[in-house]
């Protein structure tokens, strides 16, 4: 039973963590401009094809986990660029799989002109917010990270390192 109340508990620290870093990112998603879904799914598709969740991730992954679209705004914009005529889609092992038509690769080379979302969206003047916003989020990654694959030692010197950050931002704000 302990075992079991302990997978919970780490469990459990874990989606605090995500739920934490979660509430930095949509400072950081703000951000991004009109337009940088539908750049980026060109952009990657001209690569090769991908499903949905592919073309999430390897965003995700380009921008160093600073973006993370939604899916809420990756499906939408991989259906209206298949109504357009410049992507088409099949099934494949249970997976709707996304490429470029002919028409599609002339726009996304066209696209690929101009620097890509991931490069660019990102040195954008944040401002202060923002860029403590992204920190924040770096910060809540890496603990998650040793949350994952730490040593209890590890994990215990992560813990006693973010106590200590967490009083002295706090200090920040109560002795100004």
């Amino acid at each position: 039973m302990k075992s079991s109340s302990a997978d919970w508990s780490i469990a459990s620290a874990l989606q605090t963590l995500e739920d934490f870093g979660g509430q930095f990112k949509r400072n950081v998603d703000m951000r991004m401009r009109k337009g940088d879904v539908r750049s980026a799914v060109l952009r990657l598709l001209n690569e090769s094809p991908m499903h949905g969740y592919q073309i999430i991730h390897e965003i995700e992954s380009r921008s160093g986990g600073a973006w993370k679209p939604s899916p809420g705004s990756v499906y939408p914009t991989l259906q209206l660029l298949v109504d357009e005529g410049l992507l088409e889609s099949k099934e494949t092992k249970g997976r709707r799989t996304y490429s470029l038509t002919p028409t599609g690769k002339e726009v996304a080379a066209a696209e690929a002109e101009s620097p890509a979302p991931w490069d660019t969206g990102f040195d954008r003047p944040t401002g202060p917010r923002g860029t403590l916003a992204l920190s924040g989020m770096k910060l809540a990654k890496a603990a998650a990270e040793v949350a994952r694959v730490g040593t209890p030692e590890q994990m215990e010197k992560a813990t006693k390192l973010i106590d200590e950050a967490a009083k002295k931002l706090s200090s920040i704000v109560t002795h100004n």
